[in-house]
């Protein structure tokens, strides 16, 4: 049963970037695309847009393609990461029409040229559409080979001027060991940038967080399917998921 007193308290974060990977739009066995799940992703987004936050996201392409894994013999990394690149504004593209057809308006906006399919990325353009009420997708990395979602989910959370980046998992915080082969593993509720690089907790590349660290951007990892999860946060509850900072 939901708090009625978190319920009714104020945002704290007015701007967030939400970094989600490509398997919440999954079918069966984490791959391609499933209208249903994506719609059930676009849900939740929805529920932090009526609270009023101006909200970017990042999504990864993993449900399509996985350039890490599919680098090696005969396909090079680069190429393998332009294909990564590419899923991620085919599910950017997903999101998009999900909120659309829930009356939320919405930009896709790219690292690279994609035709009429999404305008270019640039930050002042970005939040120019977060300020105008728009959900605003930052699709195809960076850009550039060798940098995951996780890094150009930083980037792009710094360039808007974000509050808070969320990166949204299936787990509800970061643990210790992983709690599906470590049942009693602990939960932090807390951690330092420092101790995330020091203990190599896996949350996020090293590249990643070392960016938070360095322009001072709290994180907090979460379960992107609890209920209210992302409401919380944006309402500065610190009880939800594990929070990274300095």
């Amino acid at each position: 049963m939901s708090d009625p007193a978190r319920n009714k308290s104020p945002v704290v974060h007015r701007r967030v970037l939400l970094k989600i990977g490509g398997e919440w739009l999954a079918g069966p066995g984490d791959r391609g695309v499933d209208v249903a799940a994506a719609g059930r992703a676009a849900d939740r987004i929805v529920r932090l847009a009526t609270l009023g936050v101006e909200i970017g996201v990042v999504v990864g392409g993993g449900n399509l393609v996985r350039g890490g894994k599919l680098a090696g013999g005969a396909l090079r990394r680069t190429t393998a990461d332009a294909m990564g690149m590419l899923a991620t504004v085919i599910n950017a593209l997903v999101l998009a029409e999900g909120l659309g057809a829930r009356g939320h308006e919405t930009r896709v906006l790219s690292a690279f040229e994609v035709g009429g399919f999404a305008e270019r990325f640039s930050a002042a353009a970005a939040r120019r559409h977060l300020e105008a009420g728009r959900i605003v997708f930052a699709a195809g990395g960076l850009g550039n080979p060798l940098f995951t979602t996780d890094t150009c989910a930083a980037v792009r959370a710094v360039e808007l001027g974000a509050a808070l980046l969320v990166k949204a998992t299936n787990v509800d915080g970061v643990y210790a060991a992983d709690p599906a082969v470590e049942p009693d593993a602990e939960r932090f509720t807390s951690l330092t940038y420092g101790a995330v690089i020091d203990r190599r907790l896996g949350v996020m590349d090293i590249t990643a967080v070392t960016l938070c660290m360095e322009n001072d951007l709290p994180v907090v990892v979460l379960n992107f399917a609890q209920d209210g999860a992302l409401e919380a946060v944006v309402r500065g509850d610190r009880s939800v998921g594990t929070w990274i900072g300095s």
